[in-house]
């Protein structure tokens, strides 16, 4: 480390700090992230909590403001049990997608760590937040803690006019189909429909009043009844929107039974699913840029000489413990740690624009020794996912680092065949197999309404599709089902059909299953 600056420097000595020095250190990082990252951030509002209030926060899928669900309170207790048994640790910062950037920060921290934090959340997640398309086109920051507010507020006079169990067990079934309440494939409605919906639901009304059985028993003339039917269908399927990924979309637009309130529960849990959405998707990426931000400010600091050697020694410790990646035979190992391997990707891409070997060259050459790794870093963070910047900057040397190799798992063998190793054509089917990992539209459940018919039987039909014959566990898939049947009121089946073939493979309806 570089000879010590004057001590009048430093923005804080000892691990006691108060607001001033929070403030200092605030102004500090701040010109760091303006000259040397060009980091473009929400207005910050920084709020000191308490560990029992960071708990809080953890049961209530990380946010503050969440309305009250028995879940949350089971969660608590089991967080809070494992913390006070020292099982478990807490993070040292809760930072909220929102304009401005709210970052809950521990009263329990040292001032080394709440400079770390604020870094780390502050800026490093909040550019994120900010500048990532999957934000910018899936959240809206400026409305989400007004949402969250009215949520709130809402669920509670709920609970208040139809009770709580009453408003529990739509609850209950809504956070069943949470995974199932997003839009993966299109932008999701403004929330500014609600006219649109009523409108749609007076029209189902009127018709389902005016239709009159006796119509059915009349006889058909010659061709017409197959051609009829399959028109009435394919009608029916345009006129509904379906094929509809979104379960509760569909379910709060179209179910017969629900009440206003009912669905305006629907929709709130769905908003929420929607806003967790885009985190699902750059896990490793907003954690990455966060530890690689708050990597560079605190080595700026330290080399401007105003945070001292012993600070700076507690905050590698702590980013070390951060970025360790356990063996896969470590009882700690549960998976790639998306801060580690983020990181190093980060680090690699500066590596790359700066000192790049010739392989480098043959893989990279568009940024291999241009010297911009910050405008690279600026570019993949405004325009990638998990899936797509790994599949665009995993680089052989990082690979190699990893000790990344591919597995096969065929059903019908009884051992793993390695597939692909640290050759040409390895490392590309490697990076394809690691991006596909990480892809959160193919890896999640592919569940969609694709029929019904709201004129007569109402039976609802979902279609699952089957990828490398992998089936839902039994016993989940029939409590789904059953919750399914709460919010639309009538039988539902579930067909199960491979992807490739198209055939098949099960068929699972709620007539089958017990209450």
């Amino acid at each position: 480390m570089p000879a010590r600056t004057s001590r009048s420097r430093l923005l804080f000595s000892g691990s006691d700090w108060d607001f001033k020095t929070l403030s200092r250190m605030h102004d500090a990082i701040k010109a760091i992230s303006d000259e040397e990252l060009q980091l473009d951030i929400y207005p910050v509002q920084m709020e000191i909590i308490s560990s029992e209030q960071m708990l809080d926060a953890y049961s209530s899928v990380g946010m503050p403001l969440m309305y009250q669900h028995w879940s949350f309170g089971k969660h608590f207790l089991y967080q809070e049990l494992l913390y006070r048994k020292g099982g478990r640790g807490l993070a040292y910062e809760l930072v909220i997608n929102s304009n401005p950037c709210i970052v809950y920060m521990m009263e329990e921290n040292t001032a080394a760590l709440q400079a770390l934090v604020m870094a780390h959340a502050a800026f490093g997640h909040n550019h994120f937040f900010k500048n990532n398309y999957v934000f910018r086109q899936w959240t809206d920051a400026g409305s989400i803690l007004g949402y969250l507010d009215f949520a709130k507020t809402y669920i509670a006079r709920c609970e208040e006019r139809h009770g709580v169990a009453a408003v529990e067990a739509v609850l209950d079934a809504a956070h069943a189909l949470m995974d199932q309440g997003v839009f993966r494939y299109r932008r999701p409605p403004k929330l500014s429909t609600e006219k649109q919906r009523q409108g749609l639901r007076d029209r189902l009304e009127y018709e389902e009043r005016s239709y009159n059985d006796l119509w059915r028993t009349l006889p058909r003339r010659k061709g017409e009844e197959e051609t009829g039917e399959a028109d009435r269908v394919a009608e029916r399927k345009k006129s509904l929107n379906l094929p509809e990924e979104n379960l509760l979309y569909f379910l709060e637009k179209h179910s017969l039974i629900l009440e206003p309130w009912q669905r305006e529960i629907l929709r709130i849990v769905r908003v929420i699913a929607q806003y967790f959405y885009p985190q699902r998707q750059t896990k490793m990426m907003n954690e990455g840029c966060a530890t690689f931000v708050h990597y560079i400010i605190m080595n700026a600091l330290y080399d401007r000489g105003l945070i001292s050697e012993g600070a700076m020694l507690e905050i590698l410790r702590n980013h070390s413990n951060v970025v360790m990646q356990p063996s896969f035979d470590d009882p700690r190992f549960s998976g790639i740690n998306p801060y580690a391997l983020g990181f190093d990707m980060m680090q690699d891409i500066q590596r790359i624009s700066t000192e790049p070997t010739a392989e480098d060259r043959d893989w990279f050459p568009e940024i291999a020794g241009n010297g911009n790794w910050r405008e690279v870093l600026l570019d993949a963070w405004a325009n990638h996912r998990d899936e797509s910047f790994i599949r665009q900057y995993l680089s052989p040397t990082l690979i190699r680092k990893w000790r990344f190799f591919a597995l096969d798992d065929k059903a019908d063998e009884p051992f793993y065949e390695v597939a692909s190793i640290h050759d040409e054509r390895g490392y590309k089917k490697i990076r394809a197999a690691l991006a596909r990992s990480y892809d959160v539209g193919a890896n999640g459940l592919d569940i969609q309404v694709v029929d019904v018919d709201l004129l007569g039987s109402r039976h609802l039909r979902l279609e699952h599709k089957v990828h490398d014959g992998i089936l839902l566990e039994e016993s989940g898939r029939d409590a789904t089902l059953r919750h399914i049947r709460t919010l639309w009121g009538y039988d539902v089946t579930l067909v199960g059909v491979d992807s490739q073939t198209g055939a098949a493979i099960y068929e699972r309806s709620t007539s089958q299953i017990g209450e």
